[in-house]
């Protein structure tokens, strides 16, 4: 069963987001990629916020440049938690992305990791953090990851 969603706003993110699929894949944490702009489909965004938890789906990691809707979006069509991820894709190298996930409004919370790879990654440990409440193998997987963190 897929656990978490990966929602990127256009084929163009594919390479980037590829820190969040590695990490979810090197922690055994089954997914799912999918290619949803907030702006260009919106009502594709909204059919996959309202059945992500029926398809199984407890997080979504939410990635997004510009004015980053998409992560907003998929937490006001979803009861999940949400991460969002904000992308360096325009001339403001992310900064805006940054500001638009992070300044949500109350009731519609998304969680905001930092710009760019470091930020896809955090994304994918984030989400392991949160699943690992709930199954243990994610949570001996991530463990494992941040006892070879402190380890050196």
């Amino acid at each position: 069963m897929v656990v978490v969603g990966v929602v990127i706003g256009s084929n163009s993110d594919l390479e980037t987001i590829q820190g969040t699929i590695n990490v979810l894949t090197e922690l055994g944490i089954s997914h799912e990629l999918s290619v949803i702009s907030a702006h260009r489909t919106p009502e594709k965004a909204r059919e996959y916020g309202l059945g992500a938890e029926d398809r199984g789906i407890e997080v979504i990691i939410a990635a997004a440049g510009g004015s980053a809707a998409l992560p907003g979006v998929m937490s006001s069509w979803s009861n999940l938690p949400v991460i969002g991820i904000p992308l360096a894709s325009s001339e403001l190298k992310g900064v805006d992305a940054l500001y638009s996930i992070a300044q949500m409004p109350p009731g519609i919370p998304v969680a905001c990791v930092s710009i760019g790879s470091w930020g896809t990654r955090n994304a994918a440990y984030l989400a392991a953090s949160i699943l690992s409440l709930k199954y243990p193998d994610i949570r001996a997987a991530y463990a494992a990851y941040r006892a070879k963190l402190a380890s050196g």
